[in-house]
């Protein structure tokens, strides 16, 4: 007999040879029926694993994540083997399980349209239907590269050629298909009933432009079919709250192909909302003693091989001339920092004088593929709230911590405070060409950053491989209504630079020490906050962050002097989001075009609100909110702007009670 201990700790006696699917038979049929793979010491495995020895186990089902992954990663083999029925000229990629479903690529002159995915959906049924066996071998490196030969399959003798020596290569075979996988997957294909084919896109071959472009097929599969329902009915509403679309709807940005991909052009709707954030990091920033910088946006190639970017993020840039041809060849910047240190070296520094918190609102590029742009999220050029400190071990967690601090004031102004996760991003000592190969460095200065979350109490996760060049990081990640999760603020603990750089400060005991360094973004990258702003608020932004918080609207033209003189009240007072609509439309109209708008005010004026200096309040939140005198609703809204009131908040709150 052999020992087994389950995740809650109890110990089960087992025979030795027992699979996962016989134990999880043993301690519930409810188990064993929604299990979907096992995890044997931490080592993700089939059903159908025998055990030979005292172990720790644990049954995982589509509740668990690497349960789900497994689930999902068998729907994608569906997929493929039911496109290789249909169109058996395809070559094989790759088909991973996703955050929100799978996908598999496909090399094909063939663009998937929607009678293909009625198709293909048709024949993944069958082979659900069927309950083909799922089975699990191993091949020797030469026979793997035979048996990938001879079924026509280029891409998966070239993933295998690049597996390293002595690696084990499995596949798994399904009826007549057969795949290159590591695994782990369901036992047959009976259990993924609830499918549902999304989408196709163009994908280049390991994500490389270099490489051709293949077909790329998204669905997404759920255990069970009410919740493919409700996935589905989510993905609907995500599409009406997409920043592409009703950033496009409501005149906050463009794209243009004459301007080029990852270039969006904010218009001035857009505009004024990002310089409404832009005010409100750097009035924040001052009050906790940061001084802003203006620095350049190109340097010399010399520069950027001092802080090491050429050699660790050279791809990543835009580089203007030829190293071999060119005296002096120059990039733009990609990031600030090698700039404010360079601003740094400027003076002699004291211990006295630190900590110095530098702040700049910067304009950067970055070189992204096509196939990684998407709207504001991820685009070419950006403007971030970028900023680097630079203290004595003595003050880092201090400053950390109040770095975090000033991250959190942010979320919560902006509401995103429960929509955000943390990340504790660390190196990878196997991949010494991405990073500063120090591993002493590495080791003290992440357990310096994991004693230091953990002393805020923040709920992190780890991340292998994560980590910036020169040094670990704390990601804090937002899920965009596509289920995406995307980094919008970083902050990193940079143990290189300094030195890297000649950073310097004369210490209490007159020697010259290198500073440490936090790099740092209040609010990340605008265009990208934006972005996320839009689908939280599905275009319905706060009175503080509106592009337009009050649209008057005269009955008439006989009423337009005083609706001037309406506007007029509210711009002597600051408040400039404030327009009129003198158009000869009828009222209703231009009220339902104000409401398409989403303004957060509607003020209405006629003859009796001229006659009693009042307006007539509509609000999106409340709608009628009947007459109103003109002076206390000024009142009324320059307060909700001062106070940067946050509807949704207080709509939670009102919820509560």
């Amino acid at each position: 007999m052999i020992k087994v201990t389950l995740k809650d700790g109890s110990i089960k006696e087992c025979p030795q040879g027992s699979t996962v699917l016989s134990i999880a038979e043993e301690l519930s049929s409810g188990l064993a029926r929604m299990a979907c793979c096992g995890k044997v010491n931490g080592e993700m495995v089939d059903l159908r694993t025998e055990i030979h020895e005292d172990c720790n186990l644990e049954i995982l089902t589509f509740n668990d994540k690497e349960g789900k992954w497994a689930f999902r990663h068998t729907a994608s083999h569906i997929l493929a083997q039911a496109v290789k029925r249909l169109y058996p000229e395809v070559k094989l990629a790759i088909g991973p399980a996703i955050e929100e479903g799978f996908y598999y690529d496909f090399d094909t002159d063939r663009h998937f349209v929607e009678a293909d995915f009625e198709k293909i959906e048709a024949e993944m049924k069958k082979i659900v239907k069927e309950k083909l066996p799922i089975e699990r071998f191993e091949l020797p490196r030469e026979e793997a590269i035979k048996l990938m030969e001879e079924a026509g399959e280029p891409y998966k003798v070239e993933l295998i050629k690049e597996l390293p020596e002595g690696e084990k290569i499995t596949f798994y075979k399904q009826g007549e298909f057969v795949d290159l996988c590591a695994g782990p997957h369901l036992m047959n294909t009976k259990p993924v009933e609830a499918f549902k084919i999304l989408s196709a896109a163009g994908a280049y071959w390991k994500g490389n432009e270099k490489n051709k472009m293949l077909a790329r097929i998204y669905a997404t599969a759920f255990a069970k079919k009410a919740e493919l329902t409700a996935h589905l009915e989510a993905l609907e509403e995500a599409k009406k709250r997409d920043h592409n679309k009703l950033g496009r709807e409501l005149k906050l940005f463009t794209t243009d192909e004459k301007v080029g991909q990852g270039l969006p052009l904010l218009m001035p709707k857009g505009a004024r909302i990002i310089q409404t954030l832009q005010r409100f990091v750097e009035d924040e920033e001052e009050k906790r003693g940061y001084v802003l910088t203006k620095t350049p946006l190109m340097a010399k190639s010399d520069l950027y091989k001092m802080s090491g970017h050429w050699d660790h993020y050279k791809e990543g840039m835009f580089v203007l001339g030829d190293e071999e041809k060119d005296k002096e060849v120059f990039a733009l910047r990609p990031m600030t920092c090698p700039f404010q240190f360079t601003v740094y070296n400027a003076e002699q520094h004291s211990y006295r004088d630190l900590p110095i918190r530098y702040g700049e609102t910067s304009t950067l590029f970055r070189n992204e593929s096509s196939g990684e742009m998407h709207g504001l999220i991820r685009v070419r050029q950006f403007t971030i709230s970028e900023g680097h400190l630079a203290c004595t071990p003595e003050q880092l967690e201090d400053e950390f911590k109040g770095v975090v601090e000033l991250i959190n004031y942010m979320m919560t102004t902006l509401g995103i405070e429960n929509d955000v996760t943390y990340q504790f991003s660390k190196w990878d000592p196997n991949n010494t060409e991405k990073y500063i190969d120090d591993p002493e460095a590495w080791e003290r200065t992440e357990n310096l950053m994991r004693n230091i979350l953990d002393h805020l109490e923040i709920d992190y996760t780890e991340a292998v491989g994560e980590a910036a060049f020169y040094g670990p990081k704390l990601d804090i990640q937002f899920k965009n209504v596509h289920g995406k999760e995307d980094t919008i603020i970083t902050v990193q603990i940079d143990f290189a630079l300094g030195e890297r750089l000649g950073m310097t400060y004369v210490d209490v005991d007159g020697e010259k020490k290198h500073p440490l360094i936090i790099h740092r973004t209040s609010i990340g990258c605008y265009e990208r906050t934006l972005a996320m702003l839009i689908e939280k608020y599905a275009g319905a932004f706060p009175t503080w962050l509106a592009p337009v918080a009050v649209k008057v609207l005269p009955l008439s033209d006989k009423y337009a002097d005083y609706a001037a003189e309406v506007v007029k009240a509210f711009k002597e007072r600051g408040i400039l989001k404030v327009e009129a609509d003198y158009r000869t439309e009828k009222i209703g109209y231009k009220i339902r075009e104000a409401r398409m708008e989403r303004i957060p005010y509607i003020l209405v004026v006629g003859a009796d609100e001229m006659e009693n200096k009042t307006v007539s309040v509509r609000s999106r939140q409340k709608g009628d909110e009947g007459v109103q005198d003109l002076v206390s609703f000024v009142d009324r809204v320059e307060r909700e702007i001062k106070e940067r009131y946050n509807y949704l908040l207080h709509m939670e709150v009102e919820e509560k009670k």
